[in-house]
């Protein structure tokens, strides 16, 4: 693990790549691509599904997933199946996040409201018709995004939810994910995955219906093929590989700062983990610490191509220099693990989400605390948020003005049409002031 001292360092290390810069992160099927490149794949992709639908949805599932389908909704003896193979125990676990996922996101809800004392000014906030959700597969089953998804945009009240997700070998998908489709009341799932599948709800197909917007993080071509889709379809945002900060003093647990390390590595080889701390010794315990307990978990080789390839140690002389690199980076996580956490916060402008303390774990985030864990990524948190009810409505201003209001506001609005020359404009307004 690389180890690097001080804040420019520090910086170096940190150093992020442009989205798609690496080939690393691919994905399934890289194999099927011979010499193009993601970019050009994408496009190739979402030019044929246009064309061509559900075959096309079809022949590149068999192509990149290496799964031969006759169709592509799961039917609902499927979903019956599913659910009868799930232990009691998981089902709870999942019943027992949607309900907190539901109550956190709740608190997120935005009224209409109107002023009535010109008339009546103000703003209409109705829910999405139709939205997309993507789900990753591949290398692993994630429920809790399925969760993250579906339960927001239920709250949101959007009437119709579909999910895309990728299916396993034999055809199927995870059952756990179909149960928590049924617990976050998505009304249909798919068995897509890619751009692929990106492309069949922003186009629609046969069996497909299109979408307003599509929302969940995936591979590098599902981030691309959002980012080509944008303004045929809205998105959520573009999400790359998962990251993290851990900032400790010497107070902390160096088993716990290992362990979240290692967490947050496990998600794939593109995931990135930097540790920062101003105390040389909780240093030196992180990374024996990693290195006694990697060889201990089930994706060690994982966790360890993520951390030499895109984490490290950082060791600064400041809690001050440790919230500069945060902020330089803007992190999807932020786990805040010194002796006085509170008093480090209000130095901190920019993260997806900021875990206080030892008891709160990144990990935990990520399925029953709540929050979404849907997070911007790539340094968006400088300007982008969590996934929230807000992303699946919209909001119409409304304007209905009485003549006082209309006859007092209109000289005002005349002389700024006609200084910007605009004098249609001009005499639009006018005309009410002689009725």
């Amino acid at each position: 693990m690389k180890v690097v001292y001080g804040l420019d360092e520090g910086m170096k290390l940190m150093k992020r790549s442009p989205l798609g810069d690496s080939g690393d992160w691919i994905g399934a099927g890289s194999e099927e691509l011979d010499e193009a490149s993601p970019l050009q794949v994408v496009q190739r992709i979402l030019t044929e599904v246009r064309s061509r639908g559900d075959a096309a949805i079809l022949e590149y599932t068999a192509a990149l997933d290496g799964v031969r389908l006759d169709y592509l909704e799961v039917s609902g003896e499927e979903f019956e199946a599913a659910e009868a193979q799930v232990p009691a125990d998981l089902r709870a676990a999942i019943d027992l996040a949607a309900e907190r996922i539901r109550r956190f996101h709740q608190r997120q809800k935005r009224e209409s409201w109107l002023d009535f004392s010109e008339g009546a000014v103000g703003m209409l906030i109705r829910p999405l018709d139709r939205v997309g959700l993507y789900a990753p597969g591949g290398k692993a089953a994630y429920p809790s995004t399925v969760l993250m998804t579906g339960v927001p945009a239920k709250v949101a009240g959007v009437p119709e939810v579909i999910l895309a997700t990728p299916p396993r070998k034999d055809g199927s998908l995870p059952p756990a994910v179909l149960y928590a489709a049924r617990a976050a009341s998505i009304d249909r799932v798919y068995k897509m995955g890619g751009a692929q599948a990106v492309a069949g709800m922003a186009f629609g197909t046969a069996s497909v219906p299109k979408v307003d917007k599509i929302c969940g993080p995936g591979n590098l071509f599902v981030t691309l093929a959002k980012k080509l889709l944008y303004g045929e379809v809205g998105i959520d945002g573009l999400e790359g590989p998962s990251e993290a900060i851990i900032v400790a003093d010497g107070s902390a647990s160096p088993s716990l700062c290992a362990a979240d390390m290692m967490a947050q590595a496990e998600h794939d080889e593109m995931a990135v983990a930097f540790f920062v701390t101003t105390s040389k010794d909780l240093a030196r315990e992180v990374v024996e610490e990693v290195g006694r307990l990697l060889t201990k978990l089930s994706r060690s080789d994982t966790i360890a191509s993520s951390i030499s390839a895109h984490g490290g140690i950082i060791v600064v002389d400041t809690e001050d220099e440790s919230a500069e690199l945060v902020n330089a980076y803007a992190p999807e996580h932020l786990s805040i693990m010194v002796k006085d956490p509170w008093g480090l916060l209000p130095k901190i402008r920019h993260a997806g989400a900021i875990f206080m303390g030892s008891f709160s774990s990144a990990a935990l985030g990520d399925y029953v605390v709540g929050t979404n864990h849907i997070l911007p990524t790539g340094g968006t948190a400088r300007f982008a948020s969590p996934l929230t009810v807000d992303d699946f409505t919209k909001s119409t201003s409304l304007v209905a003005l009485n003549r006082d209001t209309a006859l007092a506001l209109g000289p005002f609005g005349a002389r700024i049409a006609a200084a910007e020359g605009l004098t249609a404009h001009e005499r639009a307004i006018q005309l009410r002031l002689n009725l």
